[in-house]
């Protein structure tokens, strides 16, 4: 078997088993790359990629460069010595001096069964579109976005009841092994990569806030494949009341309503201890099972209910108050 010494670029969570696998495997790591500290979540506290936590934890050497163009990190990436780059999840694109450093170049895990999904937010935008599958590719990094022939996948299916994250999580487990298995094939010679059809390719365009608000006179699995798609960001969001509210869990809307009032899409049709049931822009009524007012903690329906009066007659709404 040969043994390679491996850069390693990546930022966050999903990039975590692969790096992790590469440490535990017989190649050497000689460097990580990641994104520098930058303000994260509440509070805008500053705080290191999860990369480069588990990096300086296990005293590897770690770059996290505000330029990838800097001739001075070039050359430290340089005198490392790589045979092969890795790249999970980084989030910039490398230029070409860096991708030519590597003996055997660079190779990269995607979320996404390639050319579908390239982009940033490969498994929000499939589960958004309603897909039933999705995988992992492992794939040659060329200077195109995700363009590069294809070295190896590995299919997943997407429960109805799954949410972005635990379909993240599935994946990145199910990349850092076949990342591993295909870097000892290239190391070999086994390897025969498959150009891919770039006619056929779409793109996942980063995620924005913007993209939460639910419409609700739009069917019901539409805005359920939202809700779990943009969990846990940026939520699937609503107003009620002069209040923003996100959505946080819902039921997959399989039966029509049965012996129910008229409504109108966004009005609560069912609000007891057990369900609150929102109408849509079909005859599917959407079971919301999880929600959180902007600004408090998540609440189950049960307590929502209760504590805010919620009734039938209620409405939810599209556009912010005025």
């Amino acid at each position: 078997m040969v043994m390679a010494r491996i850069v390693f670029f990546g930022t966050p969570e999903f990039a975590l088993p692969t790096l992790s696998r590469l440490v535990e495997s017989s190649h050497s790591v000689v460097a990580v790359v990641t994104q520098p500290d930058r303000p994260r979540g509440r509070g805008q506290k500053t705080r290191t990629s999860p990369i480069k936590a588990f990096a300086l934890e296990h005293q590897l050497t770690v770059f996290n460069p505000t330029q990838l163009q800097d001739g001075k990190f070039r050359q430290l990436l340089s005198d490392t010595k790589p045979d092969l780059g890795v790249i999970a999840a980084y989030g910039q694109i490398l230029p070409d001096e860096l991708l030519k450093l590597p003996h055997y170049g660079f190779i990269n895990v995607h979320a996404s069964l390639l050319p579908d999904y390239r982009g940033a937010a490969p498994i929000q935008r499939a589960i958004l579109d309603g897909q039933s599958e999705t995988g992992i590719t492992i794939m040659r990094v060329v200077s195109d976005l995700d363009a590069g022939p294809i070295l190896a996948t590995n299919n997943r299916p997407i429960a109805l009841t799954e949410n972005a994250l635990e379909v993240e999580q599935a994946l990145a487990a199910i990349g850092a092994k076949l990342l591993t298995e295909t870097v000892d094939q290239v190391l070999a010679g086994q390897l025969k990569e498959q150009p891919q059809n770039h006619n056929a390719a779409n793109y996942a365009h980063r995620l924005e806030k913007a993209d939460g608000l639910i419409d609700w006179e739009t069917p019901a699995m539409s805005i359920h494949n939202k809700i779990r798609a943009l969990h846990p960001w940026p939520h699937g969001y609503t107003y009620w009341n002069r209040n923003r509210y996100l959505i946080l869990e819902s039921a997959p809307p399989l039966h029509p309503f049965e012996n129910q009032p008229k409504h109108s899409p966004g009005q609560i049709v069912t609000a007891n201890s057990r369900a609150l049931v929102v109408g849509t822009g079909d005859s599917l009524g959407l079971s919301i099972l999880k929600i959180q007012p902007e600004g408090r903690r998540p609440m189950s329906i049960q307590d929502f209910i209760s504590g805010y009066h919620v009734t039938p007659d209620a409405k939810f709404h599209s556009l912010a108050p005025a």
